[in-house]
């Protein structure tokens, strides 16, 4: 069984060799190995805890307090979390100028902390590492915040204003930016491979960007540990451990693209 997924590894590699207009595509599966909880899993905080809506979040300061000491929990375990190497892998295809684009689920930035340019980050949920205001749009680094974060004082406020204030991530009830939708299907359309990892794929609408991109003839690979619905689209599907995955990669690659 291993030989014959070492092989299939290889053929990854070659036909990653083959391809210069690459768009990634992750999940939470790929920051659980960096030590990052998988919230909807389960076992996870929503199995635990019933979220709490955006239009309660900005009615209550009971509901408010209740979404910051959540918040608190993930921010500690992101803020000393390491990129994996899924994140340092699509980091590398760009320093290579073959990623033109990387979309994501994932909320705790390791894509901008493994050094990955920005610009070519489209955060369909959002991200942890900035907090934006509702009354007045004014946008500040999160650790600005949670450095001195004493909920008994009362939830955070807006510097400028006064205002309520949240991380810039898409809560319940609330819809994904319009700007970012876009952007995703701009890159999901013009690719020529799309690599999705650590990602069930179920989520809608960001599980329909891999399906845009096939229907506009790309080549559609799935590393992931479980099966997805997306399976029987793809061109190349690895059902293993992101772990155990790049060991078999990192030892074959140089072999493979030098050959």
């Amino acid at each position: 069984m291993k030989e014959k997924i070492t092989e299939k590894i290889k053929e990854f590699i070659k036909i990653i060799e083959s391809f210069d207009n690459i768009v990634g595509f992750t999940g939470a599966g790929i920051s659980t190995e960096s030590g990052i909880p998988d919230y909807r899993s389960k076992g996870g905080i929503w199995d635990k805890f019933r979220p709490v809506f955006i239009d309660e979040f900005l009615s209550s300061e009971e509901k408010r307090k209740i979404y910051w000491e959540r918040k608190i929990e993930l921010w500690n375990s992101m803020i000393n979390s390491k990129p994996g190497k899924t994140h340092l892998f699509f980091k590398n295809l760009h320093d290579r100028k073959k990623l033109k684009g990387l979309i994501t689920q994932n909320i705790d930035g390791l894509h901008e902390k493994s050094g990955l340019n920005t610009d070519v980050i489209v955060n369909l949920h959002g991200t942890n590492l900035k907090t934006r205001c509702f009354s007045c749009g004014n946008i500040n680094l999160s650790e600005e915040i949670f450095k001195d974060l004493d909920l008994s004082k009362g939830t955070p406020r807006c510097s400028e204003c006064g205002g309520i204030i949240k991380p810039d991530t898409i809560s319940f009830g609330q819809s994904l930016k319009e700007e970012d939708l876009k952007r995703a299907s701009v890159l999901s359309e013009n690719c020529d491979l799309m690599i999705t990892a650590g990602t069930s794929l179920v989520v809608q609408p960001a599980a329909s960007f891999p399906i845009m991109a096939k229907r506009k003839g790309a080549l559609l690979v799935i590393i992931t540990i479980s099966k997805t619905p997306l399976d029987v689209y793809a061109d190349m599907v690895f059902h293993i451990k992101l772990g155990e995955f790049w060991d078999i990669f990192d030892k074959n690659h140089d072999h493979v693209s030098n050959a």
